[in-house]
């Protein structure tokens, strides 16, 4: 037996809540409505206290859209939402996953509707998935819908693998090129040390530097450890405030030699296939805005989703507060713009998404190109001032001898 905390109506509206030992919480549920009573809720009391070992665990954009297309395929076959949850939560791979679809199973057994079931788990399923599962709940299409997400998530994820995949040469090179650096600074630098201390007079400037820099990594690296566990956590403590957001998202789109472009393609295909996605659906205008903004993954183009439902409030257009955002091109704005005059708007948004993602991949193999040469004289200038810096003070006493 656990125990389960409920919130009810009883016949005439008025709300009642209480604590109730039962088995599971369809038990529950039998014994609120023999009492007469509708049900509203019905959580674990002691749930919050629970120790999450799986605290960082996370469930991958492939396993849920394979869930949710066999879930669509299910409840099209004419299995009932319960038993099409069943079975699903005895074929899923994922341990996470199937653990938040049996709380949802059971959620659903209490008298919840799907989406108020997937909506308590927003670590699993993101407001996108919810309010598509809604909008098919609403109208009768809920396999259509459940089809379209596994659809955005599967273009999403493939997006997101595709930058990944030419972010790895860079950060193997970048890791390569600290490692030299660190051997370097920490086995190199006090050989020469041990000769330069027979040399008269002072070291070189950038010679003295390399010297007091190997000091401080090899007898007083805890500062360094210090230093750098304050920078990185100040920086993740910027990022994660709403004014940090929004200055960081802002700098990633004017990064140099293609690297803005990219992040600002990712984020137009993203925004614009959610939009359709959603549209298509059935979703409110203004919920769908909503929902775009905090899903497209830069602090930018939601905070003019803003000004966006701003405009469609007092009866305006989506597209004109597009035009004076700089992070949406001026086609995007009119293609927009044409969609809302001729009734076509989720064509319109996905002919956009469709271009840039192709834009996108160009992008990211430019991108790449771009990187090669850069990352090379990267790797060779680190080794080059290091090696200068310590025969810097063996030409000063050749000149001296001469």
């Amino acid at each position: 037996m656990a125990s389960y905390v409920f919130k009810a109506l009883d016949v005439s509206g008025v709300p009642a809540k209480g604590e109730v030992e039962a088995k599971s919480k369809q038990d529950v549920a039998d014994q609120l409505k023999a009492r007469g009573l509708i049900v509203v809720d019905i959580a674990h009391k002691y749930r919050s206290k629970e120790l999450n070992i799986d605290l960082f665990s996370r469930v991958k954009a492939k396993d849920l859209a394979v869930a949710s297309r066999q879930l669509a395929t299910m409840v099209t076959s004419g299995l009932s939402i319960l038993r099409a949850l069943h079975v699903l939560e005895t074929q899923t791979q994922s341990k996470l996953l199937r653990e938040t679809i049996a709380e949802v199973r059971g959620d659903v057994e209490a008298g919840l509707l799907l989406s108020d079931a997937l909506e308590r788990h927003p670590k699993v399923f993101g407001p996108l998935y919810v309010a598509m599962v809604r909008a098919g709940e609403t109208g009768g299409v809920l396999e259509d819908c459940l089809m379209r997400t596994a659809d955005q998530l599967e273009k999403d994820a493939a997006l997101r693998r595709q930058v990944r995949s030419a972010m790895v040469y860079p950060a193997v090179v970048i890791t390569f090129a600290l490692l030299v650096l660190l051997a370097l600074v920490a086995f190199l630098i006090p050989v020469f040390e041990g000769v330069f201390k027979q040399f008269p007079g002072k070291l070189p400037a950038l010679s003295q530097f390399m010297v007091n820099a190997s000091h401080l990594l090899t007898k007083r690296w805890y500062v360094l450890i210090v230093v750098v566990v304050a920078l990185v956590s100040g920086f993740i403590y910027l990022r994660r405030s709403k004014w940090g957001r929004e200055h960081w998202d802002s700098f990633k789109l004017r990064i140099p030699m293609k690297i803005g472009e990219v992040v600002q393609k990712v984020a137009i295909a993203r925004w614009s296939r959610t939009f359709a996605a959603l549209s298509s659906a059935g979703v409110p205008v203004l919920q769908a805005i909503e929902i775009t903004g905090k899903t497209a993954g830069n602090a930018v183009v939601e905070k003019s989703m803003g000004e966006v439902i701003t405009s469609v409030k007092s009866g305006g257009t989506i597209s004109e507060p597009l035009r004076r955002c700089k992070a949406f091109p001026s086609m995007v704005s009119h293609m927009i713009g044409v969609g809302e005059e001729t009734g076509a708007l989720d064509t319109m948004l996905t002919k956009v998404a469709d271009f840039y993602d192709s834009e996108v991949e160009a992008a990211v193999k430019a991108l790449t190109s771009i990187l090669e040469p850069v990352m090379i004289i990267f790797v060779g200038g680190i080794v080059g001032v290091i090696v200068v810096s310590m025969y810097l003070p063996l030409f000063s006493v050749y000149n001296s001898i001469r």
